[in-house]
C-alpha cells in the first residue's frame, strides 16, 4: 500500500475486506447508494442511468461480495465471549459441543 501524496509505503500481507476488493467505482456505487438510504430512484437521477441498469449494477456488485464473503465459524462469538472473560472455560466448552 502507498499513499501517493505522502509517498508513504507499507508493504506485507493485508486481509482487505469484501467491499475494499470491489473496483472504486463499485465503492463508490455502494456509497451513494447507502448515503441516499437505497433509493433506486436518487441513483437514477445521480448516476444518469436506467431502473434496469440500477438494478443490474446492484445485483453484479452483490455477487461479487458473494463470491469474497466467508461467513464466520459460529464458534467465533464463544470464542470472543470467553476472551472478554464473559464465559467461562466450562460455559464455552458446553457451548462448543
Amino acid at each position: 500500500m502507498e499513499c501517493p501524496s505522502c509517498k508513504v509505503a507499507v508493504s506485507g500481507d493485508f486481509e482487505v475486506s469484501p467491499l475494499g476488493q470491489l473496483s472504486p467505482e463499485d465503492q463508490a456505487f455502494v456509497i451513494a447508494f447507502v448515503r441516499h438510504h437505497g433509493s433506486i430512484k436518487k441513483m437514477e437521477s445521480l448516476f444518469g442511468i436506467s431502473y434496469p441498469t440500477v438494478k443490474n449494477r446492484l445485483n453484479a456488485i452483490g455477487a461479487a461480495l458473494d463470491r469474497t464473503f466467508e461467513a464466520p465459524s459460529p464458534n467465533v462469538f464463544v470464542l470472543e465471549q470467553l476472551a472478554r472473560g464473559e464465559i467461562s472455560v466450562e460455559e464455552a466448552l458446553e457451548k462448543l459441543n
